[in-house]
């Protein structure tokens, strides 16, 4: 398990209509500010600013389909030629990274074949590697 250290990072709030809105610097939009949101904000700040990932090759919450059902994935993150490298899974805080957490980004990596996913709760990460369809967790995310 990894623990994150987030970096300091001001972000940009606001309150419409009693609901409170974050927004998300990858999307170029308002989002309305739920638990997973602000995970997954702040997961990609770090992914930008710790990890030195470039913000240009990273995606969220975009639609993949899984036979005739439509899912959206959290985090995507493309290698220097526009390649899925890293699936990210975000959850609230107090969901605990268990296997049906797993197995879900695993779902979605039918479909994408990404060789690094991962999930985070906010507070931690679990990071793997997929090497011929074996998982092998590792001590932190890989550089980019």
């Amino acid at each position: 398990m990894i623990k994150i250290a987030y970096p300091p990072y001001q972000h940009k709030i606001k309150k419409e209509l009693d609901k409170e809105l974050i927004f998300d610097e990858i999307r170029k939009q308002w989002i309305m500010l739920m638990p997973e949101e602000w995970v997954r904000q702040n997961f990609l700040q770090y992914l930008i600013q710790v990890k030195n990932y470039p913000a240009s090759l990273i995606a969220v919450e975009k639609e993949i389909f899984l036979g005739d059902v439509k899912k959206r994935f959290d985090i995507i993150v493309y290698d220097k030629n526009t390649k899925p490298w890293m699936l990210i899974e975000c959850k609230e805080m107090n969901v605990p990274l268990n296997n049906a957490v797993l197995s879900q980004v695993l779902r979605y990596n039918i479909n994408l074949r990404v060789p690094y996913l991962v999930i985070t709760n906010g507070s931690y990460c679990y990071a793997f590697i997929n090497t011929n369809n074996k998982l092998q967790e590792l001590n932190e995310l890989p550089a980019f």
